[in-house]
């Protein structure tokens, strides 16, 4: 038996809600035919958003959506998408499917998206073929109520108040599709656009700087070192890839145990690269005023046969969801220096958590992942420990408390094919009322259209209230949440 020693007195740093962010680009279907419809659509939607995705992000309460990109965003010029839309501007996707863009869905549509949602947005400046002043008008445009042309011409689009937008990436992985940049012209360049981005009335921007790819520490030390004083956060992206090889990256579906694990182990180097980074940031940045952002991670496989390559398009099994609660562990551990993380993507493509086909949608393993973590939002993380001498943990847990005193444990075994015994030890609080969910599986179960969902949260009672401790058996590729009220 396991066994897991929890103490509410020792209190570590809160959970920023925006750990669970989501990212959207204009790729495949996440855009068109996954969030946006169209107001003329007979699929039900609200000013073109699709009401039932709508709502399942909303349950799983959304906090933050990245926006126009990925690659796509330093070829997008976001004139083109506003106004009109029978007279927006078409161009080609070049990065995604070489599909015709018609700029529909453009910044109005993204901002109603976000009110709908109920999440901030986050948007994503075009660096690599974008100008300073377009950067800096987009800004204006969407966040100066004053008198200016670009707050004229927001009016004249239907938009009479400023909108609120925090956060701003400043290009994206422009060490590669955003520019081929080497890190001190990069740094250079950032610190230009970003002296151009400006707080309007009470809108404070929180300015983000394009950071490594995977462990390209030299990025890091390079841009920390030149631009690390004009900064809010500065990310890093890392997929995982079961093989490691970006030409034949594995099926998402059809997969050994052996393939299961190997994926496992990739996930978990994820605690490696943040450490690493976060290492050389505190060289230039002691007093730590610069958050680290992981705003593209998640699983990347080969795309589902018979469809388009450049749409990025991947089923989601039992796998993906135990990859999902194995990186929320780690971002919970280092979240006093991680203070978002955004998915990729939210719909249709990658690590998704919605699949729609027309009218009909599907909630993935990763999506039931992301609602049996979602109490952890803006928590306190408290101390958990268990012993694990494996590369992959037998038991992984993450433990935290939030402002009503309801203490949140999450329990993963990871285990393909082995239940695990724990004994779950709690030190500061004493609780009679506990209440558990489960998401479980076999390594390669999956939710498909026109079925009943194989894969779901379900309500968890195999709980064992000794005096000071609870026991529980965790059954194989599983995540359990249990929740205690005093």
């Amino acid at each position: 038996m396991k066994k897991i020693q929890i103490n509410t007195n020792e209190r570590k740093h809160t959970i920023n809600k925006n750990i669970y962010g989501h990212f959207s680009e204009h790729l495949g279907r996440c855009i068109y035919n996954g969030f946006f419809v169209g107001k003329n659509s007979d699929i039900p939607n609200t000013n073109g958003m699709r009401n039932d995705v709508v709502d399942a992000l909303r349950h799983i309460k959304i906090p933050v959506l990245r926006w126009p990109g990925g690659c796509f965003a330093d070829e997008y010029h976001w004139r083109d998408g506003i106004g009109q839309q029978e007279n927006r501007k078409k161009m080609i996707n070049t990065h995604w499917g070489g599909v015709v863009e018609d700029n529909s869905f453009g910044t109005h549509e993204f901002m109603e998206l976000c009110r709908q949602l109920g999440c901030e947005p986050y948007i994503n400046g075009n660096v690599g073929s974008g100008t300073v002043q377009e950067m800096s008008e987009w800004v204006e445009y969407l966040t100066f109520d004053g008198v200016s042309p670009m707050a004229e011409l927001r009016k004249q689009n239907g938009q009479e108040k400023a909108w609120k937008v925090k956060y701003w990436g400043v290009g994206n992985e422009n060490w590669g599709c955003g520019g081929n940049m080497r890190p001190e012209y990069y740094a250079d360049v950032y610190r230009q656009f970003q002296t151009y981005l400006r707080n309007y009335g009470d809108n404070k921007l929180y300015k983000i700087a394009c950071g490594a790819n995977v462990d390209d520490y030299n990025w890091t030390e390079k841009v920390m070192q030149i631009a690390g004083n004009y900064m809010n956060a500065l990310t890093i992206h890392y997929y995982t890839l079961p093989t490691g090889d970006w030409g034949k990256k594995g099926s998402a579906t059809d997969f050994s145990v052996e393939d299961y694990y190997t994926t496992l182990e990739k996930t978990l180097r994820m605690d490696e690269l943040i450490s690493n980074h976060l290492q050389i940031m505190n060289r230039y940045d002691p007093a730590h005023k610069v958050d680290m952002i992981v705003d593209e991670w998640g699983a990347w496989y080969d795309v589902e046969p018979g469809t388009n390559p450049g749409f990025l398009f991947q089923q989601s099994t039992m796998r993906d969801a135990i990859i999902a609660a194995l990186n929320f562990n780690i971002f919970h551990k280092y979240a006093n220096r991680v203070k978002m993380a955004n998915i990729a993507q939210t719909v249709n493509v990658l690590q998704s958590v919605i699949l729609t086909e027309g009218k009909e949608m599907v909630l993935t393993p990763t999506y039931h992942a992301f609602d049996m973590y979602k109490h952890h939002m803006d928590a306190t993380l408290v101390y958990s420990y268990v012993e694990n001498t494996n590369p992959i943990p037998d038991v992984d847990v993450t433990t935290s408390i939030d402002a009503n005193n309801v203490l949140t444990i999450t329990l993963v075994n990871p285990s393909a094919n082995e239940t695990r015994p724990v004994s779950v030890s709690i030190m500061g609080m004493k609780s009679d009322e506990i209440s558990g969910q489960i998401l479980t599986g076999a390594i390669d179960a999956r939710n498909t259209f026109g079925t009943a969902p194989a894969v779901k949260v379900e309500d968890y009672t195999e709980i064992t209230k000794r005096h000071h401790s609870i026991e529980t058996a965790l059954p194989p590729c599983s995540i359990v949440t249990l929740r205690l009220t005093q």
